[in-house]
């Protein structure tokens, strides 16, 4: 029961049990969320609500059989884990099917490579497109190529992602990804093959979405392993022509309408106010969509079903998302935010917070709300700070599904996790439960339910966003 509690009774003797006017939180409401921290780290859900969803669901890909069999999974799982109130609300995109994928050097040493169709690639038309190859070292180089210069050819950009605790290696090299189909194309290429945006030495190839412009014709677009990238990097420097095989049989289908799921504890007294939690609940198809991101449904659902279970609701709902589709375009974020604009509810949007960075231990708490609602902030981050969270007032930013209600002003939350190895298995078969330390998501879990709790049982509005910085 909230507050029935020792620790309670003892922090009760030591201060009044009134709400400070900068943290709307009273000694009690620091109490509870000292006990859901301490509770989540005794053993919390995770680890079985991420066994189960990779187990019984599998893969993900978006617009797949798998895709539905998710959204009633964890319809069930919300309803299972005691949540108030369990809906969905649609979601529709594009579907994408990835069939076939092979590729070759064929001269002048014949051998085998390690690639993966990019989501969204067109296929090579039904049979091997065979072509000479020619190497950038970054997407700006291949911007420089003149005019018509890759006629004939396959492009390949090099570039390597470099590895940070914080993934802020990944911006800077997933333009290659993202945008390197259309530049190829630009000069005349008839494919791209790219590094892998990863920071794996084994012979997995990254997958990941790219895009193409309506003003520049669809090539095909693949990612290497890092060690075949490496390899090409070798024969192309013997100063030899190098000419590739690449066969890849992948289509865009038509419209699907899948939904996010969200389930909510609802608030006691402010139940039209809401703390947001969540991650997304597709996958790609090739691991089984351990770390990215059934970690993150898996920690936001225990969270919420933590707070749940006490024996009074925070005054603020809290709803937890399991979005839809982020992998293809955050399509399930854009959606929410779509549909509290629609609703004139983004005021009500209190907080949004994100895990979609694998399965690593939480070691900052930052946020972007307005600076009257700092003092609450920093009261959170001190009841983070026995997990080995530090508060930082500067940097940070909202997870990608947040991010388009973030745009419309809502304030922020970011618990961010160490992602040192994250981008060796992100996008990759090797996407798989193995790969995730259950202590590490319970104290996820304890981070996050000390934020929603808090978040939710305030007095302090946490305001708009402020504006982001120019970049």
């Amino acid at each position: 029961m909230r507050h029935a509690v020792s620790l309670l009774a003892l922090s009760l003797l030591a201060a009044p049990a009134l709400a400070n006017d900068a943290t709307g939180l009273d000694a009690g409401d620091i109490a509870t969320a000292e006990t859901l921290r301490e509770q989540a780290m005794a053993g919390s859900a995770a680890w079985d609500i991420v066994e189960s969803l990779t187990t019984e669901v599998g893969p993900r890909l978006a617009g797949t059989p798998a895709d539905a069999r998710a959204v009633a999974w964890a319809r069930a799982k919300f309803e299972s884990l005691g949540f108030d109130k369990v809906y969905l609300e649609p979601v529709t995109f594009p579907v994408w099917l990835r069939h076939r994928e092979q590729a070759a050097v064929l001269a002048p040493a014949p051998q085998p490579l390690v690639v993966t169709a990019l989501g969204g690639s067109v296929g090579t038309g039904g049979q091997p497109l065979q072509a000479p190859i020619v190497e950038f070292a970054t997407l700006d180089a291949l911007k420089a190529a003149p005019e018509g210069s890759l006629a004939g050819k396959i492009a390949f950009i090099s570039n390597r992602m470099e590895r940070f605790r914080d993934g802020r290696g990944y911006g800077p090299a997933v333009g290659a990804r993202s945008n390197g189909a259309v530049e190829a194309a630009r000069k005349g290429a008839v494919a791209v093959l790219i590094r892998s945006i990863g920071t794996s030495h084994d012979r997995f190839a990254h997958t990941g979405v790219m895009r193409y412009a309506d003003d520049v014709p669809r090539i095909p677009a693949a990612a290497l392993s890092n060690p075949d990238a490496d390899q090409l990097v070798r024969l192309l420097g013997r100063g030899q022509e190098v000419t590739v095989s690449l066969d890849i049989s992948a289509e865009t289908v038509g419209e699907y309408t899948s939904h996010n799921v969200i389930g909510e504890i609802t608030g006691r007294e402010l139940p039209g106010e809401v703390v947001t939690l969540g991650g997304h609940l597709d996958s790609w198809d090739q691991g089984t969509g351990a770390i990215d991101d059934g970690a993150g449904v898996g920690i936001t659902m225990a969270a919420g079903a933590l707070v749940g279970k006490l024996g009074q609701a925070p005054r603020r709902t809290v709803r937890v998302i399991a979005y839809a589709n982020e992998e293809q375009g955050l399509f399930g974020g854009k959606a929410y935010a779509e549909a509290r604009a629609a609703a004139g509810e983004i005021d009500a949007q209190q907080l949004g917070a994100e895990s979609d960075f694998g399965a690593g231990r939480v070691y900052a708490l930052r946020a972007g709300v307005d600076p009257a609602a700092w003092p609450v902030i920093v009261k959170i981050g001190e009841v983070l700070a026995p997990l080995g969270v530090v508060t930082e007032r500067e940097g940070g930013s909202p997870g990608p599904d947040v991010g388009p209600i973030v745009a419309k002003g809502a304030p922020w939350a970011q618990l961010a996790q160490d992602g040192t190895d994250y981008f060796d298995y992100h996008h990759t078969p090797n996407d798989t439960l193995d790969k995730i330390d259950p202590k590490a998501l319970d104290q996820q879990v304890a981070a996050y339910a000390v934020l929603a709790y808090l978040a939710a049982e305030t007095e302090v509005d946490f305001g708009r966003a402020p504006a982001a910085p120019a970049k």
